[in-house]
């Protein structure tokens, strides 16, 4: 979601009161290396800021030249990546289709050969081929303090599905009120990037409105390159937000964050959507509550959402606030923003909880070191590979890169292999895992840390947790500080 220049003209910043805008897609290599030996990087023309801004820490200058090189190399490797992710996703749902292997060569034979549909509700996303699972878990009830975290991360998790096959989760499986599915605008990329569903839950005595927001496809790079662009804007009395979530999350080029558009708009943006709902429902039952959600990128948006209701002084929404669950959640802004949120939270009663699962890549980026501004906030609820949990001020080895975390890292991707074949005998069928997933864990073998991104590992540890555990929000007082 980088920025492109050609628009820097267009593009209102008077929601903002400063900015740093990387963009990729046309510097070439001379240029981006003129970058380390100029402190004048308002002069590039990959780089839109404020004219005249001097960047003198070098340090810096290598870590904005790291950010595009790699948002470069992931756009060099976008069509490759998505081929690849296609043809996960094609097979195990061709297989499914055809009602087994035997079955299509049967259907092979007789010319009978069945393509999956996209659209329905058994086709599965290569997320969804990793964990299966659509069923909440049955021990879980609405009194006990795991419930909340429980649903919220199968809704994270449901929420890189297709509309037809959330739509029957929600309303055959779980039992509760689908209330949409929203393909959303995104101006900057002119497409529609974002994706997000709500629904009602009224198994317990209120209702609960939740929202969920897709996360990072595993196989698109632009996705991906969110995750290490550096780009940010300075909202006022907020802080600096990195600027690839406000974009997805609905800001607009020609009029920024009006706190108001039309009604008539032809092109949904998330923000926007999602809060006209949220009114309608409420003006139905003004005792209802609601929550956010999401998995990677969904976990992002999942914290930018109330940031903006903030920034436009929605109290009322604000007050209807039960809580934000995150899993796999990456750094969204800075020190300051933090500061904001958590007092935001606290001010509204609001509970975060932000899951962190073993060696997770993502939760880690964009890194957190002396030059860069992006910083987590409130405290990390973080489970190992053997799902024992722990409220932790900050996720261990929290830059990822440590010479010292190399040999454990491998050493529990291996183990994490093993109990893959081995967990279901533990905790029951329901623990299973496909072969896609397994498939991930080999992968881990050579990249620690990406397979524990998946959602497997965030279901698991809500499900095996201690109870106790879950009873503890990191806004449930104002005292501890922002990392």
């Amino acid at each position: 979601m980088a920025t492109d220049l050609s628009t820097k003209t267009t593009c209102n910043k008077s929601f903002c009161e400063d900015y740093l805008l990387l963009s990729p897609k046309d510097v070439g290599f001379l240029d981006l290396m003129k970058l380390l030996f100029s402190k004048r990087i308002g002069n590039r023309k990959f780089i839109d800021c404020p004219d005249g801004t001097v960047e003198e820490s070098f340090s810096h200058r290598l870590t904005i030249f790291i950010s595009i090189l790699a948002q470069k190399i992931l756009h060099l490797v976008s069509k490759p990546l998505g081929g690849v992710g296609s043809a996960i996703e094609f097979v195990p749902n061709f297989f499914v289709a055809n009602g087994g292997f035997l079955r299509l060569l049967l259907n092979l034979l007789s010319g009978k050969l069945v393509l999956p549909d996209s659209e329905s509700p058994e086709f599965l996303s290569a997320i969804g081929n990793w964990d299966i699972r659509r069923d909440l878990a049955t021990n879980i009830k609405p009194d006990d303090p795991r419930y909340t975290s429980a649903l919220a991360v199968m809704a994270a998790k449901s929420a890189y599905e297709n509309q037809a096959y959330i739509k029957e989760t929600v309303e055959k499986i779980w039992k509760m009120e689908f209330l949409g599915f929203f393909d959303c605008w995104n101006d900057y990329e002119e497409d529609y990037t974002t994706q997000v569903f709500m629904w009602s839950d009224k198994t317990s005595d209120s209702e609960l409105i939740g929202v969920s927001f897709r996360g990072t496809s595993p196989f698109n790079a632009k996705d991906w390159s969110s995750d290490v662009d550096l780009s940010w804007y300075h909202l006022p009395t907020i802080g600096k937000v990195h600027a690839g979530f406000l974009k997805a999350l609905g800001l607009q080029k020609s009029k920024g964050w009006p706190k108001d558009i039309q009604k008539n708009e032809q092109k949904p943006y998330a923000y926007y959507k999602i809060r006209q709902i949220l009114q309608e429902r409420l003006d139905i039952n003004p005792n209802a509550k609601f929550m956010v959600t999401g998995h990677s990128l969904g976990a992002a948006l999942a914290i930018v959402f109330p940031a903006v209701l903030a920034l436009h002084e929605d109290t009322n929404l604000l007050s209807k606030l039960e809580g934000l669950y995150t899993f796999g959640q990456p750094r969204v802004g800075d020190k300051r923003f933090g500061e904001y949120m958590k007092k935001m939270l606290v001010t509204y009663g609001s509970r975060y909880h932000r899951f962190v699962y073993c060696n997770d890549l993502v939760p880690r980026v964009p890194f957190d070191n002396s030059d860069l501004l992006f910083k987590h906030f409130g405290d990390c609820h973080y489970y190992d590979s053997f799902y024992k949990g722990q409220v932790l001020s900050e996720e261990p080895n929290k830059n990822y890169f440590s010479i010292l975390a190399i040999i454990p890292m491998f050493v529990n991707a291996t183990w994490e292999l093993v109990r893959s074949f081995i967990i279901n005998y533990q905790n029951g069928p329901e623990y299973s895992e496909t072969f896609t997933c397994r498939g991930w864990r080999v992968i881990g073998l050579l990249i620690a840390g990406l397979p524990a991104h998946g959602p497997q590992d965030y279901v698991n540890l809500t499900r095996l947790g201690s109870p106790e555990l879950f009873k503890h929000s990191s806004a449930d007082k104002l005292t501890n500080g922002v990392k």
